[in-house]
Order: C-alpha cells, then sequence, then structure tokens
C-alpha cells in the first residue's frame, strides 16, 4: 500500500509546517489532477490562511523530493498527482478535459518490447492520449 505524503515527509526528514501538513491531506484526498489554483481554492476552504505563494512553494518542494509528479496534458497547466501512485497511463478528453486513468497489460508489454529492441532495458514512462469522443449517433 502506498504511504501517505505526511508518512513519507516523516521518512525523508521533511519539516512539516500546518500549512504544508494541510496540502498534503488535500492532495492526498484528491482523486484527480488538480492545477496549483485548484489545490489553493480546495485548501483554502480547509485553511484560509495558506496563502497560494506557500501552495506553490509546497507544491515544487513535494516535487523536489519525489512526492509529487508533474503531468502536463497539453492544457498549459501544470497538474499534479501524488508520485507512489500505482502506474497507470492518461486518455485525454479534449472536447471537455476530463482525464480518464487506465491500464492496458498488452500496451505495457508493447512498450517493453520497443525498448529492448532499441537496446534498452524499460524504468519507467508516461503516457498521455488525447482524443475526442466518438459520435455514436453518427452515421458511418
Amino acid at each position: 500500500m502506498p504511504h501517505s505524503i505526511i508518512s513519507r515527509c516523516a521518512d525523508i526528514g521533511l519539516r512539516l509546517t500546518a500549512p504544508r501538513r494541510v496540502i498534503a491531506e488535500v492532495l492526498e484526498a484528491s482523486h484527480d489532477h488538480p492545477d496549483v489554483e485548484e489545490l489553493h481554492a480546495r485548501v483554502a476552504k480547509v485553511d484560509a490562511r495558506v496563502s497560494l505563494a506557500t501552495v506553490y512553494r509546497t507544491v515544487k518542494l513535494f516535487g523536489e523530493h519525489g512526492l509529487l509528479d508533474r503531468v502536463d496534458f497539453g492544457d498549459g497547466r501544470a497538474r499534479y498527482e501524488t508520485a507512489d501512485r500505482e502506474h497507470h497511463d492518461h486518455l485525454i478528453d479534449l472536447s471537455t478535459n476530463k482525464v480518464i486513468e487506465f491500464v492496458d497489460p498488452e500496451i505495457e508489454k508493447l512498450q517493453e518490447r520497443i525498448a529492448q529492441r532499441l537496446g534498452y532495458r524499460l524504468t519507467g514512462h508516461r503516457m498521455e492520449l488525447f482524443g475526442e469522443p466518438l459520435d455514436k449517433d453518427e452515421d458511418g
């Protein structure tokens, strides 16, 4: 089971101020990929004293310590997810910006084979697919 950001901070000796703790708790509760502004809005509901600048600094700090992954879905906004989540890929619906997480064993095997064929051992990857929904009402 993945460790919480809070427990991982303790493991690496990273001091958790009260604002950092709130930010960590909000990130842990997120099931989406918030950008800093979205994260700040959620944090402000818990503690209105936490500034946007503090959220920016904390996200940067958590990223530098490997606690958060930055993801870019092509909309110009850096988004974040906890770094210890199970591996998954993303499909971004260009009409709604909805992000769908998925895992496909065939894709995973194919990526391994491609890396081996090119002379590499795959140590990690990210994949973002971008698409528009198929119109099921359309003839043709």
